[in-house]
């Protein structure tokens, strides 16, 4: 299957995480991730709850569950063995080398990170090859296009219990205009060719 390194960056907007986890749990493709990553996405997402004004009992509370459902929904993502490879890396930054490292340990085909700048092709070991989030999650709809509108409907479906319920269109806009435009745009077709009543339009 598919192998995809999800870097930290990808996994801390919840909605694009959201998405991005519900089609990788239609099988569509397997996401990867390193104790390190995991930590990385704990110490930013305290920091933006901090800055929102969450308490420290309801931020541990969110992350406990959060980290508990990615272990449960995806038992063999997360990659070992991959700190030896660091040193074997050379990048612009070498904070990042661990999740090259991290790659490798687990044959992944593609980083995922939205840091292009971070990991020049030239310094990636062939054939892995790194990607938007935008770009990645628009292949995944031209290459598994019903599996990709059910998770997003999944998604939406999911939604209204601490904030507003929202359309699978509604998901889609949203995803537009926060970092996956053409992502985002070729959705809004494939939506509105399911469903040809809709013309595409949606409350945000």
């Amino acid at each position: 299957m598919f192998s995809a390194l999800l870097d930290t960056c990808v996994l801390v907007p919840s909605r694009a995480r959201d998405v991005l986890l519900e089609i990788a749990s239609t099988g569509a493709f397997r996401p990867l991730w390193s104790s390190e990553v995991l930590a990385e996405l704990d110490r930013t997402l305290r920091r933006l709850l901090g800055k929102r004004g969450v308490s420290p009992e309801e931020t541990e509370a969110y992350l406990t569950r959060l980290f508990r459902q990615m272990e449960t929904a995806f038992p063999d993502a997360r990659v070992t063995e991959w700190e030896s490879l660091v040193e074997t890396i050379q990048l612009p930054d070498p904070d990042d080398r661990h999740v090259v490292a991290a790659a490798r340990a687990g044959r992944a085909d593609v980083i995922v990170t939205d840091n292009l700048g971070h990991f020049p092709p030239a310094a990636l070991p062939a054939p892995l090859m790194r990607q938007s989030l935008d770009d990645f999650l628009l292949d995944s709809l031209d290459l598994h296009p019903e599996l990709v509108v059910r998770a997003v409907h999944a998604v939406a479906g999911r939604t209204g219990r601490s904030g507003p319920a929202m359309t699978a269109h509604d998901v889609a806009i949203y995803l537009q205009s926060h970092g996956m435009p053409a992502f985002g745009e070729r959705l809004l077709a494939e939506l509105a060719q399911a469903d040809p009543r809709r013309d595409g339009s949606a409350s945000t």
